[in-house]
């Protein structure tokens, strides 16, 4: 088949160049995008006598029945028409006939290819902030059925301090907030239209770059043709985005994974979402949880790909950029599918309170409480915190807790000692006296759980 741009040409490219230098197999989904900016633009050539008026109705609904028949999967690719570009207008020209020929007027694949990724970028974006929502309500809702659910805050994976599950599971709120306004700067810099570029240095026909990219719902266009073309850092930027995304999701499944565990015992997780062993009966795995963790490291390869492919290239478009498409589109694919199992999983997830409550108890968790009691009594921070060390190498030698030492023996390391010390480390009374905003106490965690709510509500 005789290639669109083989006027140059006295000899047939090799099969096996045609398919090494394929990419329909994979930018096939950018086929809407495709019609879509090719609409925009054959309206606007009408619109600026470049074609006439009739080619451009042409144009639009010859383009307007290929992407219903793309949808309907009445429409094979051709390798040898070697992306999603090429094919289409390929299929419009045999159609219908001259008029076809005159779309890519004023334009080049170039400036073609920025726009479909920009236009593909903006929508998926769009696509995982809805997902961060509904797992930002379902870690919300948990939170709210938690206010009070002791459980220990780790440093070092040790026993830390008392908190609750409410606190802990807005800390995640924390990062998959950031992971959505991070998503809303990706798009800021992403909707602008490079359309009109052209191969690099724009067209010299009278084109209205402004009328096709606000048809197309972008903000305004972009300042430099050159960069235009060889600009990728949207794609990089939402690979970043992306890897920051499955970090989380990957810290949060750590835990999941440790919870789940007879050692911890905090959670049990849905059968639904477990598996089983081949040869060990009692098994049931977190492996959603572990794949999901896994995944992570694949999307940090996709990130390293973008970054390796787009180091070494001169301005402006080079073939290489070609490889930016399946490095970005396996990273969507990924953190959706993570993202979409994740909720659910979260979801049925069982949370073993009492556990939670003696894992708090049993590891002094509230020895920072002792310290603090005799700060208030008047010994300096330091000076408390080696009472309240020896008074904990105690229980330990002794298999006792805190709450277990006798008046008696507090007194026995420092006179300052009464009986009120026991309401200042019950566990609760711990949690409950950090009010500061941020902190555990049930009036902090309200104060900042509705304010959540109202960021999710504005944003949904």
């Amino acid at each position: 088949m005789a290639k669109l741009w083989g006027g140059r040409f006295e000899k047939n490219t090799d099969n096996l160049v045609d398919e090494f230098n394929s990419s329909i197999n994979f930018d096939k989904r950018l086929y809407k995008q495709d019609i879509m900016g090719s609409i925009a633009h054959a309206r606007m050539l009408g619109k600026q006598n470049i074609i006439s008026i009739e080619d451009s109705k042409k144009i639009v609904q010859g383009l307007e029945q290929i992407l219903k028949e793309i949808e309907n999967s009445a429409i094979e690719f051709d390798v040898s028409n070697e992306d999603i570009h090429m094919n289409i207008e390929s299929l419009l020209t045999q159609r219908i006939g001259d008029a076809g020929k005159r779309l890519h007027t004023a334009r080049s694949r170039n400036d073609q290819v920025a726009l479909d990724m920009r236009l593909y970028v903006k929508e998926e974006v769009k696509n995982i902030k809805e997902l961060l929502i509904n797992l930002i309500e379902i870690l919300m809702e948990i939170s709210n059925n938690n206010t009070d659910t002791i459980l220990p805050g780790y440093t070092h994976l040790q026993r830390a301090q008392p908190t609750t599950l409410s606190h802990h599971m807005i800390a995640y709120i924390s990062m998959f907030k950031r992971d959505y306004e991070r998503l809303e700067d990706v798009l800021k810099r992403t909707n602008f239209s490079p359309l009109g570029s052209c191969a690099l240095a724009t067209t010299s026909f009278d084109i209205d770059r402004e009328s096709v990219a606000k048809e197309l719902g972008f903000d305004g266009i972009t300042i430099n043709s050159i960069d235009s073309v060889s600009d990728r850092d949207f794609v990089i930027e939402l690979c970043f985005a992306i890897s920051l995304i499955m970090m989380h999701l990957s810290r949060f499944c750590e835990e999941i994974i440790l919870w789940s565990s007879s050692e911890f015992a905090f959670i049990e997780l849905d059968d639904a979402y477990s598996t089983g062993s081949s040869i060990m009966p009692q098994k049931k795995n977190p492996d959603i949880a572990e794949l999901v963790r896994g995944k992570t490291g694949r999307v940090y390869g996709d990130l390293m790909a973008l970054l390796t492919i787009m180091k070494g290239i001169p301005l402006a478009y080079n073939k290489d950029m070609q490889e930016d498409k399946e490095s970005i589109f396996d990273a969507i694919d990924t953190v959706k599918k993570c993202i979409s199992i994740f909720i659910p999983m979260l979801k049925t997830t069982k949370f073993n309170k009492v556990n939670m409550l003696l894992a708090a108890k049993k590891g002094f968790t509230n020895a920072t409480d002792l310290a603090d009691y005799l700060v208030t009594k008047g010994l300096t921070f330091r000076e408390a915190h080696e009472v309240s060390g020896k008074i904990v190498r105690i229980c330990i030698h002794d298999n006792k807790t805190l709450e277990d030492v006798t008046l008696d023996e507090y007194k026995l390391e420092s006179s300052l000692f009464e009986n009120d010390i026991y309401e200042k480390i019950d566990i609760r009374n711990c949690v409950q006296a950090r009010k500061i905003y941020g902190g555990p106490s049930s009036t902090a965690i309200n104060i900042v759980l509705s304010e959540i709510k109202g960021w999710a509500n504005k944003h949904k």
